[in-house]
């Protein structure tokens, strides 16, 4: 029987060990926690279309004196899916509280966005879209779903990037929704 010398098994073990610290900076990191260059400047333009038989979004309406939580959404998406239900309760929320919630569909078709819409029930007051995602690159959106808190005179307040559900939607999502309803009553 050949011996193997320790050699020969200590670059192995090395790589390992550079590998396994890659792999943990990248999915123990606060990805979640990027900051967006929007925050405190001015909201990009929003999608040129919209959903066909739905209220279109236009850049007018984040400017209108009410804050708008804005939401990039797909059909194909399932954390989308995950928080449609917190969708759904946060515009009913808003037209007892001031806000309004509306949505872009991005990289869908509009049969299929307009069908899941059917399906689930339609949150949205009004709704763009963002077939080839152009518009979600000038918001800095990477993957939806993203939600965007934004005051009334059209600056981005907040960005949150996943799904409305969970701790993290009620400790980083919640606290920044009540801290601009109170700016704005101010």
């Amino acid at each position: 029987m050949a011996k193997v010398s320790p050699l020969v098994i200590v670059p192995p073990l090395i790589f390992a060990a550079i590998a396994g610290l890659f792999l943990g900076g990248m999915f123990l990191g606060q990805g979640r926690n990027l900051p967006s260059t929007l925050v405190g400047r001015e909201a990009p333009a929003v999608a040129a279309d919209g959903l066909p038989g739905l209220d279109q979004l236009t850049d007018a309406d984040l400017r209108d004196g009410e804050i708008t939580l804005l939401n990039y959404w797909a059909s194909w998406c399932p954390p989308c899916r995950a928080e449609h239900p917190t969708l759904k309760a946060l515009a009913a929320e808003g037209e007892e509280r001031g806000f309004r919630l509306v949505g872009i569909n991005f990289r869908d078709t509009a049969d299929q966005a307009l069908a899941y819409l059917l399906e689930e029930g339609n949150p949205f007051e009004k709704s763009g879209f963002d077939p080839r995602g152009r518009t979600s690159i000038d918001w800095g959106v990477s993957a939806p779903p993203e939600t965007f808190i934004i005051d009334g005179d059209g600056t981005v307040l907040f960005r949150f990037a996943g799904p409305l559900i969970g701790s993290d939607y009620e400790q980083r999502f919640r606290p920044a929704l009540e801290e601009a309803l109170a700016q704005a009553r101010e």
